[in-house]
């Protein structure tokens, strides 16, 4: 599987936001989307599988599970990076700093040893960075708001934005030609924007935590309060 990824047919998709290792909140959302859109529909998972909540390591089974049955598309979000970052360098601590603990923790509690197995490092080495359609760019992060789409995925010194730009959140202007879908930003409810749609409702936080989705073409939103803990 590409880490980048374009379509050049028009489908129906239903993309979920940042899970972070939620995973009954994950199951419970997944159960209601399959059970209205079944076949039908691409899902599309935004990124952040892991860190933080308790469960990273069963979100991984859940998805290597779901894309058996399903059309799914796994995008790279920034803490699965730092997770890879991680596993090629094991002086690169950052990840420790920002959930990567949770994350060992739910495969020590699983597996009886601090150790990702080689089926997850798969599923993550193979995440993409953005899934572009006529309609619709997916993305965890977001692309630059100072040019077009089809400009800034021709030019990888500017992938990071992919992973961790904010800057589309305070802007009311943007050269996008098409309909971006991001995770990443945790609010309380979900952005809707010039040219956006954010779906990072903070499942992992106590506060107002709920994991979200949206179907697409129709705009509707799904979601799923945090039940993990």
């Amino acid at each position: 599987m590409d880490r980048y990824k374009s379509s050049k047919n028009s489908n129906s998709y239903v993309a979920i936001g940042d899970i972070h290792g939620c995973i009954k909140s994950l199951e419970v959302l997944m159960a209601d989307l399959l059970a209205q859109f079944g076949t039908n529909r691409i899902y599309v998972f935004l990124g952040d599988y892991v860190d933080r909540g308790p469960h990273s390591k069963e979100v991984i089974d859940y998805l290597i599970a779901l894309e058996r049955d399903y059309s799914c598309v796994f995008l790279r979000g920034n803490h699965d990076a730092m997770l890879l970052n991680y596993i090629k360098d094991k002086t690169w601590l950052k990840w420790f700093e920002n959930g990567g603990t949770a994350t060992m923790e739910s495969y020590r509690k699983a597996l009886g040893k601090e150790q990702i197995p080689l089926e997850h490092l798969r599923f993550f080495t193979s995440t993409r960075l953005f899934y572009d359609t006529p309609e619709y760019f997916f993305v965890h992060g977001g692309p630059p708001i100072d040019r077009p789409i089809s400009d800034s995925i021709q030019n990888e010194s500017l992938y990071s934005s992919f992973l961790w730009s904010t800057d589309h959140l305070n802007s009311t202007y943007n050269q996008w030609e098409k309909t971006v879908i991001f995770g990443h930003s945790p609010v309380r409810s979900p952005i809707q924007g010039v040219n956006m749609i954010g779906i990072d409702t903070g499942c992992v936080y106590p506060q107002f935590g709920k994991l979200t989705a949206v179907s697409l073409p129709e705009r509707d939103f799904f979601q799923q309060k945090r039940i993990d803990f």
